[in-house]
Protein backbone atom coordinates (compact mmCIF):
# COMPACT_ATOMS: atom_id res chain seq x y z
CA UNK A 1 0.00 0.00 0.00
CA UNK A 2 1.15 3.50 -0.64
CA UNK A 3 0.00 6.70 1.12
CA UNK A 4 2.05 8.94 -1.52
CA UNK A 5 -0.60 7.49 -4.19
CA UNK A 6 -3.55 9.25 -2.28
CA UNK A 7 -4.53 12.65 -1.30
CA UNK A 8 -5.91 11.54 2.19
CA UNK A 9 -5.43 8.07 3.97
CA UNK A 10 -8.36 6.30 4.68
CA UNK A 11 -11.10 9.05 4.46
CA UNK A 12 -14.27 9.04 6.64
CA UNK A 13 -16.76 8.08 3.93
CA UNK A 14 -20.11 8.16 6.22
CA UNK A 15 -22.10 5.06 5.08
CA UNK A 16 -20.60 4.74 1.56
CA UNK A 17 -19.59 0.83 1.60
CA UNK A 18 -18.09 0.21 -2.25
CA UNK A 19 -18.02 -3.66 -2.64
CA UNK A 20 -16.58 -2.71 -6.19
CA UNK A 21 -14.41 0.16 -7.48
CA UNK A 22 -12.50 2.88 -6.80
CA UNK A 23 -12.90 6.59 -4.75
CA UNK A 24 -10.73 8.52 -7.57
CA UNK A 25 -11.52 11.59 -5.85
CA UNK A 26 -8.80 10.60 -3.09
CA UNK A 27 -6.41 8.74 -6.07
CA UNK A 28 -3.26 12.03 -6.38
CA UNK A 29 -2.03 9.47 -9.04
CA UNK A 30 1.07 6.55 -9.16
CA UNK A 31 3.93 7.06 -6.98
CA UNK A 32 5.85 5.02 -8.82
CA UNK A 33 5.75 5.96 -12.42
CA UNK A 34 4.18 9.42 -11.38
CA UNK A 35 1.02 8.95 -14.18
CA UNK A 36 -2.74 9.34 -13.31
CA UNK A 37 -4.84 6.88 -14.83
CA UNK A 38 -7.78 4.23 -14.24
CA UNK A 39 -7.01 1.91 -11.43
CA UNK A 40 -7.23 -1.21 -11.84
CA UNK A 41 -8.72 -3.98 -9.32
CA UNK A 42 -6.38 -7.16 -8.71
CA UNK A 43 -6.47 -10.23 -6.69
CA UNK A 44 -10.00 -10.00 -6.02
CA UNK A 45 -11.33 -12.60 -4.16
CA UNK A 46 -14.32 -13.36 -1.88
CA UNK A 47 -14.85 -15.28 1.15
CA UNK A 48 -17.70 -16.43 3.20
CA UNK A 49 -16.35 -16.78 6.96
CA UNK A 50 -19.30 -17.98 9.47
CA UNK A 51 -22.33 -16.21 7.45
CA UNK A 52 -19.85 -13.19 7.16
CA UNK A 53 -18.88 -11.99 3.29
CA UNK A 54 -15.46 -11.02 3.14
CA UNK A 55 -14.38 -8.90 -0.31
CA UNK A 56 -10.72 -8.24 -0.93
CA UNK A 57 -8.90 -6.84 -3.98
CA UNK A 58 -5.83 -4.55 -4.47
CA UNK A 59 -6.14 -1.30 -6.32
CA UNK A 60 -3.64 -1.15 -9.48
CA UNK A 61 -1.91 1.32 -11.49
CA UNK A 62 -2.71 0.52 -14.51
CA UNK A 63 0.95 1.24 -16.48
CA UNK A 64 3.06 0.20 -14.08
CA UNK A 65 1.07 -2.62 -11.60
CA UNK A 66 2.04 -0.61 -8.63
CA UNK A 67 0.21 -1.51 -5.26
CA UNK A 68 -1.81 1.94 -4.71
CA UNK A 69 -4.08 0.14 -2.06
CA UNK A 70 -5.71 -2.86 -0.48
CA UNK A 71 -9.87 -2.69 -0.23
CA UNK A 72 -11.58 -4.67 2.33
CA UNK A 73 -15.35 -4.83 2.37
CA UNK A 74 -17.49 -6.85 4.44
CA UNK A 75 -21.35 -8.13 4.84
CA UNK A 76 -23.07 -9.68 7.48
CA UNK A 77 -26.68 -9.77 9.32
CA UNK A 78 -26.47 -9.33 12.55
CA UNK A 79 -30.02 -10.05 14.56
CA UNK A 80 -32.14 -8.36 11.94
CA UNK A 81 -30.26 -5.85 10.33
CA UNK A 82 -27.64 -5.92 7.16
CA UNK A 83 -24.04 -4.71 8.45
CA UNK A 84 -21.79 -3.27 6.30
CA UNK A 85 -18.25 -2.18 6.69
CA UNK A 86 -15.41 -0.99 4.25
CA UNK A 87 -11.29 -0.38 4.83
CA UNK A 88 -9.05 1.10 2.66
CA UNK A 89 -6.21 3.55 2.61
CA UNK A 90 -8.17 5.15 -1.25
CA UNK A 91 -11.54 4.12 -0.96
CA UNK A 92 -11.69 5.39 2.92
CA UNK A 93 -13.36 3.85 6.16
CA UNK A 94 -16.91 3.58 6.47
CA UNK A 95 -20.04 1.57 7.88
CA UNK A 96 -23.67 1.02 7.30
CA UNK A 97 -26.43 -0.79 8.90
CA UNK A 98 -29.73 -1.46 7.27
CA UNK A 99 -33.06 -3.18 8.71
CA UNK A 100 -34.19 -6.51 6.87
CA UNK A 101 -37.93 -5.33 8.55
CA UNK A 102 -40.13 -3.25 6.12
CA UNK A 103 -40.03 -0.86 8.80
CA UNK A 104 -36.71 0.11 10.97
CA UNK A 105 -37.23 -0.05 14.49
CA UNK A 106 -34.91 2.54 15.11
CA UNK A 107 -36.95 5.15 12.75
CA UNK A 108 -39.97 4.89 14.23
CA UNK A 109 -41.72 7.72 15.86
CA UNK A 110 -42.29 7.80 19.41
CA UNK A 111 -46.09 7.01 20.50
CA UNK A 112 -45.80 10.23 23.42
Amino acid sequence: MCNSCVLKEYPDRGNTCLENGSYLMNYLGCANCHQRDFVLINNKSSDDDDGEEIVTYNHVCTNCDHVIARHEYTFSVVDEYQEYTMLCMLCGKAEDSISVLPDDPRQSAPLF
